[in-house]
């Protein structure tokens, strides 16, 4: 990825969104925090994530909206306009469990198409990410963040029932992530304070017995 690098993503997503989408601006710079935080577990794909992670929500931008669904959206930009890594861009289009929200929108096709899913880590890491992280960039625990989502969209909204349905994907990808995250800290050199943040999303939160079957394989 020549000249793209952690600066280009951050200030990309910068130009697109603060001044257009201030407080989706705000999300992703948070996000963006979250993925550096997760660095020693991710070796050599460090760099990838977290660039992902400061332009998973680009999409959102207004004059980059094309089928209106902003994984897929913001994909085809990083493709199409700026070259990026190809998977970067299949980061993008398949964060927070995607593939759930583009069935419903009749985009599942396009999306495999285009961006055909690879390296499940790192789009776990990328969900973590996103899911532990508030609309204005400060981090919290996956359970609220789901509430919250659903409390902004109301019952009726198609993201409301997406969301709903992905609960137990973005919950197992929460799950992997704090594993791997008490696994490093372990190990010599590990980093307490990464594991101490992630021990507070640890526990199944009791909301969440009630509200979701377990989690189906095939969403791995």
């Amino acid at each position: 990825m020549k000249d793209m690098n952690i600066a280009w993503a951050r200030d990309l997503a910068r130009k697109t969104l603060q001044d257009a989408l201030p407080r989706r601006w705000e999300h992703s710079l948070g996000v963006g925090r979250r993925a550096e935080q997760l660095a020693p577990i991710l070796g050599k794909d460090a760099e990838l994530l977290i660039m992902s992670a400061y332009l998973h929500d680009i999409g959102y931008a207004p004059d980059l909206v094309d089928t209106g669904f902003h994984p897929i959206d913001g994909g085809r930009y990083l493709r199409d306009v700026h070259g990026a890594d190809e998977l970067l861009c299949k980061l993008v289009a398949h964060h927070t469990c995607a593939e759930i929200e583009a069935d419903g929108r009749g985009l599942l096709d396009i999306l495999r198409d285009e961006f055909p899913k690879q390296r499940p880590d790192l789009v776990q890491a990328l969900t973590y990410c996103d899911m532990t992280t508030s609309p204005d960039g400060v981090p919290v625990e996956a359970v609220d963040r789901l509430a919250e989502i659903r409390q902004r969209y109301g019952p009726d909204d198609l993201v409301t029932a997406t969301i709903i349905k992905a609960t137990p994907c973005i919950m197992s990808a929460v799950r992997a992530i704090e594993e791997r995250l008490a696994l490093a800290d372990e190990r010599p050199g590990g980093t307490a304070e990464i594991v101490a943040d992630a021990q507070s999303h640890r526990a199944v939160h009791p909301k969440l017995l009630n509200l979701v079957p377990a989690y189906p394989a095939h969403l791995a």
